[in-house]
């Protein structure tokens, strides 16, 4: 009686299934917080005047230029603190590739007339035509 004995082999593969789960889970994460984001970030704090109308021209588009004025009058051009003397050079050279781009405006609520104004004169005799001022829908007072 002869017993044929079988030799073990160790196994020395390392099981994925695990690793490619946690992997699709922060994929999933990934691409729903990604949206989310804001897109440009800014050292300027703006608090944004209120309105009881919304806006019909639905999201802003990545053609837009984003100027944010904070209540001191200080400028910031696409995420980007911006000096009161290169104003107009840094419109020109955003404008330069398509002049009917859009200045889309975040004044503080708290900002003086003059410093949006002021801008405005700068933008225009850098080239640019088109201007929007941005509103916060979320809460209207009563």
């Amino acid at each position: 009686m002869t017993i044929k004995r079988k030799r073990s082999t160790v196994v020395s593969e390392i099981n994925i299934a695990p690793f490619t789960d946690v992997m699709l889970v922060l994929l999933i994460i990934f691409m729903i917080t990604t949206p989310m984001m804001p897109t440009h970030t800014s050292s300027i704090k703006v608090n944004l005047p209120k309105t009881q109308m919304s806006s019909s021209s639905g999201d802003a588009s990545n053609s837009n230029i984003e100027v944010l004025i904070s209540k001191e009058g200080c400028v910031c051009i696409e995420g980007k603190e911006v000096d009161n003397p290169t104003i107009k050079d840094v419109i020109n050279n955003l404008i330069s590739s398509n002049p009917n781009r859009v200045i889309i405006l975040k004044g503080d609520k708290q900002v003086q007339y003059e410093h949006v104004i002021h801008f405005i004169d700068k933008a225009r005799k850098a080239g640019a035509v088109r201007f929007a001022l941005a509103v916060d829908n979320n809460s209207v007072p009563q």
